[in-house]
């Protein structure tokens, strides 16, 4: 079951996918996730005449297919309180409109209907990306807040999310979330809460990426086991931690990516702190099929080097399982 490699075009979205194409199939990537932003895709022309075959066509002519989509800028806005310039930045002018944060919510969630029919005319049955959250602001827990307001953040989750994935039952398509900081589902219990606060409905499941519980202390190989029947997608991202001096700290300190006082940075598959080799042991256990996604984040190296590194060493890891049991042999013995 040999899993195809592909990189993840959203950090690259500042350049023409051609060029994006062009680079990936000469470094031996087998296809791209391809980012709804910059000029990657754009969900609201999904059912433009021959805007997805142009799409499937560029990347047949570098050999590179496509095995999910990712819309985590417009997702991210579906729930989040408050909607502000942060948003403004990432939605792009048709989602943010006047800038009116219930309208944004609204147009953002539209989008992502248009995503998942996008998906199946591209013949993807996957996409990834964010939720929002109206609860994240809470995190820190002071001033005090009520169960009561926590249960209201995943209603409403639910009660936005639901009319969405209806239309991903409708188009055949699965979206997998990135539990991630900022997200209705941000670390192992959150995950379970959000499950629930859906019913455990099949068009929901994860992306798992374990950067992002590498720094929060969560064990990303037990999560892989634990939810194993919702890994609908993996992306690869590294993160090193630097808690061990007694002032850098677990939340940033607002301090840039690369700042040597941060408490931990996203850095290239491969050079951090994720046991890649116990992972890629646990994708097999659990019989995950699907593509090994390299997401290349390192604000300290150049990714024209960190991308093919990076295939590099996925592709020596992701090995796939044996056909028997060591001991098999054993049994033939005369």
């Amino acid at each position: 079951m040999t899993r195809p490699i592909t990189l993840f075009t959203g950090q690259w979205a500042d350049l023409p996918l051609e060029e994006v194409a062009r680079l990936a199939s000469g470094w031996g990537y087998d296809g791209l996730e391809l980012a709804c932003w910059g000029d990657h895709l754009d969900p609201w022309r999904w059912d433009e005449p021959g805007y997805v075959e142009g799409k499937l066509e560029l990347l047949d002519r570098y050999g590179l297919k496509v095995w999910a989509i990712s819309n985590h800028l417009k997702g991210q806005a579906v729930c989040d309180d408050p909607i502000d310039q942060r948003h403004q930045d990432i939605v792009g002018s048709r989602v943010w409109g006047d800038g009116d944060a219930e309208g944004v919510r609204q147009r953002a969630a539209e989008e992502m209907k248009n995503t998942a029919r996008l998906a199946r005319k591209l013949g993807v049955d996957t996409v990834i990306g964010f939720t929002g959250s109206a609860i994240w602001k809470y995190v820190a827990m002071f001033p005090p807040v009520s169960q009561d307001a926590i249960d209201a953040g995943y209603q409403d989750f639910a009660d936005r999310w639901n009319p969405i994935l209806d239309v991903f039952d409708e188009v055949g398509v699965r979206f997998a979330h990135e539990v991630h900081p900022s997200e209705i589902a941000y670390d192992y219990w959150t995950t379970v809460r959000t499950l629930e606060a859906i019913g455990h409905r099949e068009a929901f499941g994860l992306n798992w990426d374990p950067s992002h519980m590498v720094w929060q202390d969560l064990d990303p190989i037990g999560f892989l086991w634990d939810f194993k029947d919702r890994i609908y997608h993996v992306d690869c991202k590294d993160t090193r931690k630097r808690m061990n001096n007694g002032r850098n700290g677990r939340l940033g300190s607002h301090l840039a990516w690369a700042d040597p006082r941060r408490g931990w940075d996203f850095i290239s598959t491969g050079h951090g702190d994720v046991p890649w080799e116990d992972a890629f042991r646990m994708l097999n256990q659990i019989g995950y099929e699907g593509p090994i996604s390299v997401e290349w984040e390192d604000a300290g190296m150049d990714r024209l080097m960190g991308a093919p590194e990076a295939l590099e060493f996925v592709r020596r890891l992701a090995f796939d399982a044996p056909d028997a049991a060591f001991d098999s042999a054993f049994s033939s013995a005369e």
